[in-house]
Order: structure tokens, then C-alpha cells, then sequence
């Protein structure tokens, strides 16, 4: 079963609808118990970037999202969900996130000038190495972005794409994934790219 993190913060229920299509047992759940018997961690995630870590430690969810992590359980970011992951973010001052991937979190103008902003629509993938996540997948294939900030990566950079300068789109280290993208809203790539999570052993 695929625990969906609910701490307040993203549409979670087509994230569900979207596992439910291929097959995946999930729930939408804020119980620590439900989250730990879980096999895998889905963290989603829209919105603010402070408003949601806020959230995630007054719940002491990020602290068992942390410990889950460390037990090597695997886990997935999506959209706000994988700029948490990194070390802290710059959006509307300095918060701390779950330091699970060395990095940043900035403002997307910084290198997509003269673009809007926020970056929302279909943007191809460019792959920096064999995610399992993206098994079944060729090189362009294009997914979905509604964004304003990106990760800007210390380690772990596992897809780009480009909006005026090349932009985080994936990234990984060991079991905890993270894409900026909404595989949710993605068609059928994202499908596969759910699919694959939910098959990881």
C-alpha cells in the first residue's frame, strides 16, 4: 500500500485517482500508524513553500517522513512535495525543508528570464541517468509543470528540463525520489512513472 501524505497542503485525491487506474492500493492518510505499516510514502504538495513545512513539523509528520526515509522505505515528492526534500527554500524568506537531498530552493526567474511565470504546462524530459521511476519512458517525453520556484540541486539530479535554462525537473538519492512536475496530470507518461514507483522492490 502507497501511503498519500496529507498534512494540509494538495489536491490529493486525483493523485489517488491516478494510482487507483493502475492498480495501486493507496490511501490518503495523516496516520502515523497507516504510514508506517505503508510499503511506500507519496509526499504532494501545492502551494507556499513555509505554509507547508510549517504544516508538515507542527504535525510531527516531518520528523516520521524523515525516519521512514532513513529505514530506507521509499519515498516520492511531487511538485512542493519534492522542493521539501531539499535542504531550505527562498520563497518569501529562508525555511528549512527535510534536508533528505543536498540543495535549494529559488525563484524560477532566476534562470528563466523574460518567460512567465509561474512555468505551467508541457515541457519535455531530459534524462541524467537510470531512474527506475522513469523505466518505459523515452528521451522528450513530455509532462505537466505548474511551478515558480525549482531546485537548484547539490546532488542527485536525475532530469531536467528547459524554461528558459535548463530546470530541475527529477531528482533521487537512493530510495527518496522527487519530481517537480504533476505525474498525476501527465497523461500517460505520468501513468508509467506512477506505475514504476509503485512497483519499486
Amino acid at each position: 500500500m502507497i501511503a498519500i501524505v496529507d498534512y494540509g497542503v494538495g489536491n490529493l485525491f486525483s493523485l489517488a485517482h491516478s494510482l487507483d487506474k493502475i492498480g495501486a492500493e493507496c490511501q490518503v492518510t495523516g496516520d502515523f500508524k497507516i504510514i508506517q505499516n505503508a510499503e511506500k510514502i507519496i509526499l504532494p504538495g501545492v502551494g507556499a513553500f513555509g505554509d507547508a513545512a510549517k504544516k508538515l513539523k507542527e504535525s510531527g509528520l516531518d520528523r516520521l517522513i524523515l525516519n521512514q526515509a532513513g529505514e530506507g522505505k521509499p519515498l516520492l515528492g511531487i511538485c512542493l512535495g519534492m522542493q521539501l526534500l531539499f535542504d531550505r527554500s527562498f520563497e518569501y524568506g529562508v525555511h528549512d525543508g527535510l534536508g533528505l537531498i543536498k540543495g535549494e530552493v529559488r525563484p524560477l526567474y532566476e534562470i528563466s528570464k523574460g518567460l512567465k511565470i509561474p512555468h505551467m504546462g508541457w515541457n519535455s524530459l531530459h534524462f541524467c541517468d537510470k531512474n527506475p521511476i522513469f523505466r518505459g519512458l523515452c528521451e522528450g517525453d513530455y509532462v505537466y509543470f505548474v511551478h515558480s520556484y525549482y531546485a537548484k540541486c547539490g546532488e542527485g539530479l536525475s532530469a531536467t528540463t528547459d524554461y528558459g535554462g535548463e530546470v530541475t525537473a527529477a531528482v533521487r538519492k537512493g530510495n527518496v525520489y522527487g519530481v517537480q512536475f504533476h505525474p498525476e496530470k501527465s497523461g500517460e507518461t505520468g501513468l508509467k512513472i506512477l506505475k514504476a514507483f509503485a512497483e519499486l522492490r
